[in-house]
């Protein structure tokens, strides 16, 4: 037999392993088939990249509705709105703002709106030293009081940042306080948390006789 002969058989005989090869890939495998039967869809919730809220800031970008901010359409400007508390010393929050729960700080510490609000201009914020702050640019207002926090924010230890590692490539974008803290009751609730990864493959039982 030439070598053209012997090639030709060669390449036969690869061929036919190559196919065999790819008949049992594609062959489904009992077990495998019905543990992958039983991988249940992961739940939307955790898919969704959004943050739990939508700070004032990110309604500006998206350009949404902002006439449920427009203080002065109900306040009058130059007269500082008139906090009532009850006999507890508990602010009595008006109808107007009943979707507002305070709950920020402990023992009613923080229960006036103008340790945050400027009362001489509603619609700005003032930090604990007197500064003026607009409502998208809160983070400062946040730091003037949780420093340790704020520093964490800054770089980047604290909150959520997205966007390039390479800054040359594209900016990053960094989520504020409000992104994800309600600013009147900051503390995050209680959440579902993720499925755990999902064992494709059972795993055996490992005898623990002998083991201490």
């Amino acid at each position: 037999m030439n070598n053209t002969g012997r090639t030709g058989i060669v390449l036969v005989v690869l061929a036919a392993a190559f196919l065999a090869l790819a008949l049992k890939f594609a062959a489904p495998v009992g077990p495998s088939s019905a543990m992958s039967a039983q991988i249940s869809l992961v739940e939307t919730q955790f898919l969704d990249t959004a943050t739990i809220r939508k700070s004032y800031a990110e309604l500006i970008r998206t350009k949404a509705d902002l006439s449920d901010f427009d203080c002065y359409a109900c306040h009058e400007k130059g007269k500082p709105p008139v906090l009532r508390f009850d006999a507890h010393q508990i602010i009595v929050v008006p109808k107007e703002h009943e979707d507002v729960v305070m709950g920020h700080g402990s023992h009613n510490r923080n229960n006036n709106c103008f340790n945050c609000h400027d009362e001489q201009n509603l619609e700005l914020l003032q930090t604990r030293d007197g500064r003026q702050v607009k409502l998208a640019e809160s983070p400062a207002l946040c730091g003037s009081c949780h420093g340790p926090t704020y520093r964490d924010w800054e770089a980047g230890a604290h909150g959520r940042t997205g966007g390039y590692w390479n800054r040359a490539a594209g900016p990053i974008k960094r989520q504020i306080c409000v992104d994800c803290h309600n600013p009147h009751r900051p503390k995050i609730p209680p959440r579902k948390p993720a499925p755990g990864p999902h064992l494709l493959h059972p795993v055996a039982d490992v005898p623990t006789e002998g083991f201490h």
